[in-house]
This record gives C-alpha cells, structure tokens and sequence, in this order.
C-alpha cells in the first residue's frame, strides 16, 4: 500500500492550509518557498485537488473514483464529492472525536475498533449513512488510548449533523452534511474543472 510519508507541517505549508484541519495544534514558523508566487489556472486547480486528497487522506485512484460518483450523483458534482469524502468511516470517527487526527482515525478503524450498527468495521473507506450508529467496541473502550483521546477532544465542537457522546464513545449520524456544514477550505469548484478537462 502506498504511504504518503511527506512531514506534515511541510505538505500543509505547501499547500497553504492550516493544521488544525488535520487535527494537529502545531504551527509552523516557516513560509513556504513558492509564498508570493503566481501560479498557473492549471497550478491553482492541482493544488485544490492536492490539498482535499491530504485532508481526507486519499490516493489518486480511489479520489478519482469518488469524483466519478459525484458526477453520477443528482445535483452539483463539486458538492457531491465533498459529501462523499466527509462520510466516509475515518473522517466520522474524527469528527466524532474518537481520534485526534484523521490519520489516527484510520488507525483506529484498521485496527478493528469501530462498529457500525454494531456490525465490526474496518474500512476506512466505508461509506456512512444516515442513521447509522458508529461506536467503539467494549473491549476497547478501557484503553488507556480512549481515555487520553477524550481527554483531548473533550472541548472539540462537534457538526450538528451527528449526535456525540464523548464519554460513551457513541454517536449517530443524524443525516449526511450539506457543502454549507463542512468547514474544510476546498474549493471543489476547481476540482470539477479539473477532472472536466
């Protein structure tokens, strides 16, 4: 499998994001070398995709396949893929605050810990509905591991399209988020017209 092993402040000062996105309170000091730069039409819309792939944590193949999707879908295909990327099981168990980042997210549903309907799950990739109820297992539940999560994530703002319970380490997708309730700076736009070429 491939393993993007980029530092992550450096990619995220590459593409002018900020980590918080990420799940990470580090700040980086350094500006980027290309900082003040024009970039091409091209350039701008590369860099939209590049940087909604990082976010979610996705490879060229799969991304290019949720665009496919999109376009399928009713309705703008820009909005759509942003739906698709937001629900899927890794990034849900991040905004839920059962992981710090989505990376750990994804370690967290890898490693067998996540249930789904209280069906086991561990596909990062899997796509959550409405109404579905996602909760770490019991056996898990005791890890030192979720015990110092909470303690992080405890004052973590949750969306309203889901209903949390930190302590419990349960919390149910009340309806899939519309582009106005995701608060990641990507302008899909650009995405669309990209893939469009």
């Amino acid at each position: 499998m491939a393993v993007n092993r980029v530092p992550v402040l450096k990619r995220c000062r590459n593409l002018g994001l900020e980590p918080a996105y990420l799940g990470y309170d580090k700040k980086s000091n350094r500006t980027s070398a290309r900082a003040g730069k024009k970039m091409s039409e091209y350039g701008l819309q590369m860099r939209e995709k590049q940087k909604a792939k990082f976010i979610y944590g996705v490879l060229e193949k799969p991304f290019r396949n949720y665009y496919k999707k999109a376009d399928r879908m009713k309705g703008m295909t820009g909005e759509n893929l942003m739906v698709l990327l937001e629900s899927r099981l890794d990034n849900i168990v991040f905004r839920m605050g059962f992981a710090r980042t989505r990376r750990e997210a994804r370690q967290v549903v890898g490693h067998k810990h996540v249930l789904v309907n209280g069906k086991r799950v561990s596909i990062p990739s899997y796509l959550v509905k409405a109404g579905d109820v996602i909760e770490i297992r019991e056996k898990s539940k005791s890890l030192q591991r979720y015990k110092d999560i909470v303690e992080v994530t405890a004052g973590r703002l949750f969306p309203e399209w889901m209903d949390v319970d930190i302590e419990g380490l349960k919390g149910t997708v009340k309806a899939l988020p519309t582009r106005e309730q995701i608060d990641v700076p990507v302008n899909e736009m650009l995405i669309v017209e990209l893939y469009s070429k």
